[in-house]
């Protein structure tokens, strides 16, 4: 497809980003905490720490993996913590000692948990403690060998450090009793990390830098091989877009979706440190009134999120009450922006919402729309600088322009493939080498596109991925179950929300006893939130069952 996009790029976007200013994500960030030592990295419950301090903590961190724990190179490395100043320090020193980074959700159930560690091949953990009983229920069916506890408050300074950690752990009671023999606590790996200089590591773009798991239509979460030329091109990308509205050394960026996620990862966390921004961590977004507030405390210039995070924040009265003479940008991703959210977003911020559109499997962002632009306008954008987009009919050809088809990307940071997939990898990439996301789309004159349906079953709530056939194994395992389908339904806080048709096998099953069940198995956001019981499910003459038809009735 020709690039006609090109022509509604908002001035300053190049067509090409060099991805070769950078050789490595470790080359980047040793730069970076060079150029802006005495600025603010990152600020998390009240604490700060500096570039410098950044520089050395993850230093020591990645001395403690490399000397005295003796890890491989490239050996795979879990993180399970939610937005706190272990994340980034962890996470810069599993990269800069030439490890691979393996993001884990710290809701997941050790189900969910045992798949992930197992398929990685993980050797170590960094986890927060209040999910370390999960670790405990599955660590002896993984490959770690090596456990690295941290609390909240760990590295919150005396004596907010242990006042937060007695609150979580005996007044919120947030922690559930754990025994995990040989564990390391993290301000302990970083002591021991002091006595191992850092071994530089030649690291290249094809060296894998995250294995981001991603489920898929068999139900099975699949570890998406980013490398760190993937990274960089992506982050290259997202600078290129928002380079002519920011300013190096200037910029205050709120972070409230989790570092776990690739949105979060590499739009806040990684494209912020090269201009050396101050990166504010929320460690909870779910509590409105505590995030609300550290963003009183903080004079942002930027924020990311999702469409429910955008409206939970605009139905808070103190939230209306903030200080927006400084915002410059306001970016949606993850799930759909809706119109009425980005409407009451700028009539009271004075700002726009911008909608952007990626996938883990291109790390993620591939449109985005232009940041000029005075009013929301129902599309993702357009393609980012140094991407191609083609959109395809079912068997393979480019449509007409306007006509809807699957959208396929090609581009420096689309995936090396799934690991140890082939099969997979194989599946998800044209013949001529572009990636099927799955989703149907149209684009206009001006290069601008629309997504207008999934072709996949994929649900997608609160930007999270919810597969049917995954709900679907843990439902069918209540033994009181015949047969079940899972399919997406509208929900205005979520966007989708869960719902299963089951045919039962016991007539007194009732759904609260099966969504207790899949509370069992799932993530919060899997679980299902509505049930209907019927007498049969419509099914292909093969005997699949038809997931359209249920959606349709």
């Amino acid at each position: 497809m020709d690039k006609i996009w090109l022509k509604s790029y908002p001035p300053g976007v190049p067509a090409e980003i060099n991805a070769g200013e950078f050789a490595s994500l470790a080359d980047l960030f040793e730069k970076s905490v060079a150029k802006f030592a005495a600025r603010t990295a990152y600020v998390n419950m009240g604490k700060s720490i500096s570039y410098q301090e950044l520089d050395e903590l993850s230093r020591q961190f990645a001395g403690y993996l490399q000397g005295e724990l003796g890890l491989a190179p490239g050996a795979r490395v879990a993180l399970m913590m939610p937005n706190c100043l272990q994340y980034p320090i962890a996470m810069f020193a599993i990269l800069r000692a030439g490890y691979v980074v393996v993001n884990v959700n710290p809701l997941y159930t050790a189900r969910e948990l045992a798949h992930q560690l197992g398929d990685a091949g993980c050797e170590a953990i960094v986890i927060m403690e209040n999910f370390a009983h999960t670790l405990q229920e599955v660590l002896s069916h993984t490959k770690i060998r090596h456990v690295v506890v941290t609390g909240l408050g760990d590295l919150l300074g005396f004596p907010k450090s242990l006042i937060v950690n007695l609150v979580v752990r005996h007044v919120k009671k947030m922690v559930p009793a754990w025994d995990l023999p040989g564990h390391v606590g993290f301000r302990e790996a970083l002591s021991k990390g002091r006595g191992h200089a850092l071994k530089p590591v030649r690291l290249t773009h094809d060296d894998l830098a995250y294995l981001q798991y991603t489920g898929g239509t068999t139900g099975v979460a699949k570890g998406a091989m980013l490398t760190h030329g993937n990274i960089v091109s992506n982050l290259q990308q997202a600078h290129a877009w928002i380079g002519p509205y920011v300013k190096e050394g200037e910029e205050v960026i709120v972070t409230a979706l989790p570092l776990y996620h690739i949105f979060s990862l590499t739009a806040n966390c990684l494209t912020f440190l090269k201009i050396g921004a101050v990166n504010v961590l929320i460690t909870n977004p779910r509590d409105i009134p505590a995030f609300v507030a550290e963003m009183a405390r903080q004079p942002f210039t930027i924020i990311t999120g999702v469409n429910t995070l955008f409206n939970a924040l605009l139905n808070n009265a103190e939230f209306a009450k903030l200080d927006f003479s400084r915002l410059k940008v306001a970016l949606g991703g993850g799930m759909a922006v809706q119109q009425a959210v980005a409407d009451r977003w700028k009539a009271l911020t004075g700002k726009p919402l911008a909608e952007a559109y990626g996938l883990t499997e291109t790390s993620p962002a591939v449109c985005i729309n232009p940041l000029n632009l005075p009013e929301f306008n129902h599309s993702i954008g357009l393609p980012i600088s140094s991407t191609d987009i083609s959109l395809r009919d079912d068997d393979g050809y480019e449509v007409a322009l306007g006509l809807p088809g699957e959208l396929c990307v090609k581009g420096p940071q689309v995936m090396k493939g799934y690991y140890n997939r082939p099969e997979d990898t194989a599946r998800a990439f044209t013949h001529d080498g572009y990636l099927r996301t799955g989703d149907v789309a149209t684009i206009d004159a001006d290069g601008f596109v629309r997504i207008v349906d999934r072709k996949k079953d994929m649900i997608l709530v609160s930007g999270f991925n919810v597969y049917p056939n995954e709900v679907e194994d843990v439902v069918a395992g209540h033994p009181g179950v015949m047969e079940v389908a899972a399919l997406g339904v509208p929900d205005e806080h979520s966007g989708e929300a869960v719902k299963i048709f089951v045919v039962r096998k016991d007539p007194s099953l009732t759904a609260e006893a099966l969504i207790a069940h899949c509370r069992e198995g799932l993530t919060g956001y899997k679980v299902p939130r509505f049930v209907e019981f019927r007498d049969e499910l419509p099914k292909s003459n093969v005997g699949k069952i038809l997931r359209r038809v249920l959606r349709d009735a």
